[in-house]
């Protein structure tokens, strides 16, 4: 189940086909040459569209081309529309919680006409238009907004955002309705293609429908003096928790603590002690809709000199009781409770 999903414009969401060949074949004619239809325009046309023209007219600038282009595109009779199922795409990831991006070559100003016209500016996150290559920005996308590569997808109709995934290490999702015939799609591979955005829809409500709980495990890790470590993190809505993460397959669940919890802090536990387990099933708490199994434990750590990767914000290393007046996550607060009932934190109440 994706997490991300980054989004092509045209021909993906809006069906602007129609008025890009008349204005592409209005430029073609100034310099003589034959007019395409819309299959031959469909297997010729592609992105960066500098390459396209350079090709057709390599004497003549990008300026120039597009000089003629932009106010041919504005007379164009065929209207643009969106395209069916784009709407129902867009709400859906809206009500499951998943971000939206738009990453497109067309014009910055069209593109602002449209988006507003059509009113769907809300359903995206971010948006990134008149992007060239974008392969170049990609990666930028993926920093900038805290995205893993194996929970994104990006969608797109031709080859170039195909590629595009593919530089950037997401998955890509191919749509038959746009500039690209299927049968030049095909050619690029994609990891999935789809006749149309509801098709799609369908397809990732059968994958959400058949996933299982992911199994986790965390630790409250205390220094063996009566102090335990919290940490912040954007994941559980900027509050404060344990570390931890997924077991991974063929992985025992103290060796994935252990391994979880030297990425995350650059900790190395001794003694190991497992305490509770919890479910987490959609948790508005959490960064996104999900079913954990939470395996917890309270470790001991060797050393107290922490070192937190990109996961977390801030660590702290507080008594238990004073870690109850934190902003925690429920679970963390459940943990925290139990291992003080317990006593299972040396030198706690000392």
């Amino acid at each position: 189940m994706f997490r991300n999903l980054i989004f092509d414009w045209s021909g993906t969401l809006v069906d602007d086909l129609g008025p890009v060949i008349e204005a592409t074949n209005a430029v073609l004619g100034r310099y003589d040459i034959p007019a395409m239809d819309r299959e031959g325009f469909r297997r010729v046309f592609r992105l960066p569209y500098r390459e396209f023209y350079a090709e057709l007219l390599p004497e003549v600038s990008l300026e120039e081309l597009e000089a003629h282009f932009r106010p041919a595109f504005d007379a164009a009779l065929t209207p643009v529309t969106v395209l069916p199922h784009a709407r129902e795409k867009l709400e859906w990831c809206s009500t499951l919680g998943i971000r939206c991006f738009i990453l497109t070559s067309m014009d910055p100003l069209a593109f602002d006409r449209q988006v507003d016209e059509f009113g769907l500016r809300h359903h995206f996150e971010a948006i990134y238009s008149g992007v060239l290559d974008k392969r170049e920005v990609i990666g930028r996308i993926l920093q900038v907004h805290d995205l893993v590569p194996a929970e994104t997808a990006f969608v797109g109709d031709m080859t170039h955002d195909v590629e595009t995934a593919r530089h950037g290490g997401v998955s890509s999702i191919a749509v038959l309705t746009g500039y690209n015939h299927a049968e030049v799609l095909a050619a690029a591979r994609p990891d999935l293609t789809v006749p149309d955005l509801g098709v799609l829809r369908t397809l990732l409500d059968r994958r959400r429908s058949v996933s299982r709980p992911v199994a986790t495990v965390g630790a409250l890790i205390h220094d063996g003096m009566g102090r335990v470590l919290m940490i912040r993190t954007h994941k559980w809505g900027h509050r404060w928790g344990i570390p931890g993460g997924k077991i991974e397959r063929g992985e025992s669940s103290t060796d994935a603590l252990r391994r979880e919890i030297l990425e995350e802090t650059g900790l190395t536990l001794g003694a190991v002690e497992f305490a509770l387990v919890q479910d987490s099933i959609d948790s508005p708490e959490f960064m996104r809709p999900a079913h954990f199994i939470l395996l917890n434990y309270v470790a001991h750590a060797l050393t107290t000199e922490v070192s937190l990767n990109d996961e977390a914000e801030e660590f702290r290393w507080v008594r238990p009781t004073e870690a109850l007046a934190l902003d925690l996550n429920q679970p963390t607060r459940i943990l925290i409770t139990d291992a003080i009932q317990r006593q299972l934190i040396p030198h706690a109440h000392a």
